[in-house]
């Protein structure tokens, strides 16, 4: 790295030393940018780096709530603003007991040049809290998020800052927290996105992620003078994205193999078809059971179970073409890499955010594989958020194909975006981590910039 990005990252490490996922999230960021300062000395110049990598406000608040024997609870509530040079504050609330400040950083450093990337005006942020929803029952889950909105609404609006789900907060969560805003400020309005289509919620946005995961994907097969026919995909996690990735893999000709959680992983050799699909989508959305109980259902799949603490993961052990980690972060280290490439995997896209660790992708790049980062691949999420917020603000709904056509153009210019910044920056079209960092960070340099030092 350049002595200045060495700078900046030092002084980061200095003042952030007990963040590791965000140190991890920023290292990787300002690797990948040091032939943009070669050529921009101006971003040196305005101090864009020193700016960028902190947040413009962070609140942590307690969220005291009554489980249902009446016993008072308290969980701690978080909302990083990071960055609102393109536009308002855009970024999930993660309800689960690993969140912490260093977590959301990164989530919200990492949303900035995701929002970026989708070409639509939204900043970086995220939030969350360490409340766990499972094994809770929807009166705890309501007076949980009444309670977390109660302190929430003072510092969101619609044009400072839009939260959205994310882990352990899907459409039952989002209803809540909205339902709770409206009492306190007295107004209907685009303030939550992923909300219910009776409610203001756009359509497609629950297959966003996991579709244009695929989009992404499809654009970079074809760019290499690939189609999707004959791919056998390997799926990790089960939840949203991994369910829209599997429907949308299906739909373009692939063939997926597997799902996870965080119990062990299942493989299914012929192919998991749209029947197997929908019993997994019952399984975890209505019935929020386990991944195991797809073998049991259906004989020629089998389970493997993943042990607590183990440095690899089952479902990365099994042979396929293609890889789409969607469950969390840091899910594939330097020996899961090195499963996927015995395993003959050639393509590995990121559904999840930053799920393979720095060995992980080092690995990746050694082997010449095609790497579809998450800021650039998994971006389809909160495109169709900002698709919501402008519906919200028109008062309109689109139908599901109109939704569904923008979302494909989006993934298509953020794959062009990345591959021409690849080419012009590195010299390597397919250097799609750097060319994502890249296109994203100049974009949001070049609006801090006009805007003075703030």
């Amino acid at each position: 790295m350049s002595s200045y990005v060495n700078d900046v990252m030092a002084q980061c490490k200095n003042r952030n030393g007990h963040e590791p996922e965000f140190l991890q999230a920023v290292d990787e960021v300002l690797e990948s940018l040091e032939p943009v300062f070669e050529q921009h000395p101006e971003y040196q110049k305005g101090a864009v780096l020193e700016r960028l990598i902190e947040p413009e406000r962070m609140m942590v608040f307690r969220v005291p709530w009554f489980d249902d024997e009446g016993t008072p609870r308290v969980n701690r509530g978080f909302r990083v603003q990071f960055n609102s040079a393109l536009g308002p504050y855009k970024g999930g609330l993660r309800f689960h007991p690993s969140v912490n400040q260093s977590i959301l950083k990164f989530l919200g450093f990492e949303q900035i040049f995701k929002n970026a990337l989708t070409g639509l005006p939204i900043g970086g942020g995220k939030g969350g809290s360490d409340f766990d929803p499972k094994g809770k029952s929807d009166n705890e889950v309501m007076r949980f998020c009444q309670s977390f909105m109660s302190e929430l609404f003072r510092h969101i609006s619609a044009d400072t800052d839009v939260p959205a789900g994310d882990i352990g907060v899907g459409g039952r969560e989002v209803g809540y927290l909205f339902g709770q805003y409206k009492r306190l400020a007295n107004v209907w309005t685009g303030i939550l996105t992923g909300k219910a289509v009776g409610s203001g919620g756009s359509l497609i946005r629950t297959e966003a992620t996991g579709y244009g995961v695929v989009y992404y994907t499809a654009e970079m097969l074809q760019a290499n003078g690939q189609t999707f026919d004959g791919k056998r995909c390997l799926i990790s996690g089960s939840g949203n994205v991994a369910q829209y990735t599997c429907e949308k893999l299906l739909d373009l000709g692939a063939t997926p193999l597997s799902f996870s959680d965080s119990g062990g992983s299942i493989f299914d050799k012929d192919g998991i078809d749209r029947e197997k699909l929908e019993f997994v989508k019952d399984l975890k959305n209505n019935r929020r059971g386990r991944i195991s109980e797809y073998a049991e259902k259906f004989k020629g799949a089998t389970y493997t179970e993943d042990k607590r603490g183990a440095d690899v993961r089952s479902v990365w052990k099994n042979e396929a073409t293609c890889a789409f980690p969607c469950a969390t972060q840091n899910e594939i280290s330097d020996k899961d890499a090195k499963h996927l490439i015995d395993g003959g995997v050639k393509i590995v896209i990121e559904g999840a955010n930053m799920p393979t660790t720095p060995e992980g992708v080092e690995v990746f790049h050694k082997a010449k594989i095609l790497y579809g980062p998450a800021k650039a691949a998994n971006a389809g999420g909160v495109a169709t958020s900002a698709l919501e917020m402008a519906q919200n603000s028109q008062r309109v709904y689109w139908s599901s194909e109109e939704v569904d056509r923008r979302l494909k153009g989006i993934m298509a210019n953020i794959h062009k975006a990345s591959r021409e910044a690849a080419t012009k920056y590195v010299g390597d079209p397919n250097r799609y981590d750097a060319g994502a960092n890249i296109a994203g960070f100049t974009q949001v340099a070049d609006a801090m910039l006009v805007q003075g030092l703030c």
